[in-house]
């Protein structure tokens, strides 16, 4: 790796980069690329349903849009994020040197702009993008879908690929350097939530990538794993999709409970409550996401025995995540509270994923779940946990982290800004869609009967207000690295009563500043 001469400088060091906090960084720069895109995408979902009629695009086109924005998000800008969260945090968290496998956390990298650049290539193919939603049901997507498909699979295979490999960098890490005396159960509890996350990555990204071989498979190779017609079984898809799926929800918001575990503590100034049952509650969810997956399936006429069950233990999952949202409430309790930017994101996010996690508990329910599937109230329940869950949780981190990463404060009236506007817009466009959902609104649709005009056009404003406010972040990023004021070791948080507190170099940083020697 060059030892006698000196870090790489310019193009080389990010091509050949080795190093934890420069793989991070280029991770957190690509999702957010990703977003901004995936962001695009949503606008001209929400631009054509401002209004009922057709106005902007064709119907095909705004199915290639609804796909495209779901695949962008969760695999370009969420996933990718919290792993450049993890490779920046993790080894300083645990007073390691580097990731244990640094140069396989280059080529996992690497892999992701090439996989999105294959996937977003399709929009200039013939036939177009993808057009059958980002669950791509077969055999929608085997029998009708574009030919630009084979490319999607491809893309597919290698975010897996990705995924996998920088589990495996991050489980290895958190086993073998350690600091010592940094036990499992004294570590912070963002290193738990993922190592936790990367065993469920693990386990689940080769049935992602089983089933998009089995899709390959019945379009060029003559196979009907999925197809009815020669012995195949539609629905087969479907429970192999969600068997993947659905643990893979869980893999996007268990690092964003560990954000907050890390940041609610430090502005509540009292150690986190109950913090080993915050640890078990972890690893529960992520066993119970496993045993839950058909209810998403409810409506293919599974037997009544399947329905109760799924419908139970989904319902059991309610019960970590309770424990979880108890202990943040009571970290808070009777602590020395301050408002500032990355506690009023953690705060958005304890309200809206809590609000989303109650419409989780209604689609539930088999029986009601008829009614709800596949309209927009599905929609606002993944949107109150996936954006108001993830994306405000990890803006909370950036802003809580950004100081200890670049050793400049960013502007603070400007992330509360950023904070409210987004609160606000995120509110008006996911909160209507629970009535034009409960109304009867199908999701995926590019046109709307007459008494969904209202919500709908209240809906695509707050997308607009919500997009917009991504600038502001995007400014008050690239303002406080070029320019911010440098921070010294003990960042000063100014109270909001006046008050000055020195908080110890953030909360998490309990271990060591400098790496011990390695034995």
């Amino acid at each position: 790796m060059g030892e006698h001469h000196g870090p790489e400088k310019g193009i080389k060091r990010w091509l050949l980069a080795t190093n934890h906090k420069d793989i991070g960084t280029m991770y957190l720069w690509f999702s957010f690329a990703m977003f901004l895109i995936g962001g695009a995408f949503a606008m001209i979902i929400r631009a054509e349903l401002f209004q009922p009629g057709m106005q902007l695009v064709e119907p095909d086109f705004f199915n290639q849009m609804t796909t495209l924005h779901g695949l962008v998000m969760v695999f370009g800008a969420i996933m990718p994020s919290f792993v450049g969260l993890a490779n920046w945090m993790i080894p300083m968290m645990i007073g390691a040197p580097d990731m244990a496998l640094p140069r396989m956390n280059n080529l996992s990298f690497w892999l992701l702009p090439f996989a999105f650049a294959v996937l977003l290539s399709s929009l200039f193919m013939e036939g177009g993008a993808p057009n059958f939603g980002w669950t791509f049901y077969a055999p929608l997507s085997t029998t009708y879908g574009p030919p630009s498909t084979t490319f999607f699979i491809f893309g597919v295979h290698i975010m897996g690929a990705s995924s996998i490999m920088g589990s495996i960098n991050i489980i290895a890490t958190v086993m073998n350097l350690r600091a010592p005396g940094m036990t499992y159960m004294k570590m912070p509890l963002f290193v738990w939530t993922w190592v936790i996350t990367a065993f469920l990555l693990i386990a689940v990204m080769p049935v992602l990538a089983g089933a998009v071989t089995m899709m390959l498979m019945d379009i060029h190779f003559g196979t009907s794993f999925f197809s009815a017609a020669g012995g195949g079984d539609p629905v087969l898809f479907q429970h192999i999709f969600w068997f993947f799926g659905h643990p893979e929800v869980y893999i996007i918001i268990l690092p964003a409970f560990g954000v907050v575990s890390e940041i609610i503590p430090t502005f509540a100034r009292k150690p986190l409550f109950g913090y080993a049952s915050m640890v078990y509650a972890t690893a529960s969810i992520a066993f119970l996401s496993f045993i839950v997956w058909a209810h998403h399936m409810y409506t293919t006429g599974m037997p009544l025995a399947g329905e109760l069950y799924f419908m139970y233990a989904t319902m059991l999952i309610a019960v970590p995540t309770g424990v979880k949202v108890f202990n943040w409430v009571a970290t808070m309790y009777d602590g020395a509270l301050t408002f500032e930017t990355p506690m009023l994101f953690c705060l958005g996010f304890l309200f809206l994923f809590t609000m989303g996690g109650f419409t989780g508990l209604m689609l539930s329910i088999a029986p009601a779940d008829f009614q709800y599937h596949d309209t927009y109230f599905v929609v606002a329940h993944f949107h109150y946990v996936m954006v108001a869950g993830a994306i405000f949780s990890m803006t909370a981190a950036v802003y809580y982290w950004l100081p200890k990463w670049c050793g400049r404060m960013y502007n603070e009236t400007l992330g509360k800004a950023q904070f409210w506007i987004s609160f606000i817009g995120f509110n008006l466009t996911f909160f209507p869609q629970h009535f034009v959902g409960l109304a009867g609104m199908p999701r995926r649709i590019p046109d709307y009967a007459l008494q969904f005009a209202d919500f709908n056009m209240m809906s695509s404003i707050g997308a607009f207000i919500y997009g917009g406010s991504q600038l502001f972040f995007l400014y008050n990023v690239i303002a406080t690295i070029r320019s911010g004021e440098k921070v010294s070791d003990d960042k000063v948080w100014e109270g909001a009563n006046g008050l000055e507190w020195t908080v110890p170099t953030p909360a998490p940083f309990h271990t060591f500043s400098t790496p011990p020697e390695v034995k």
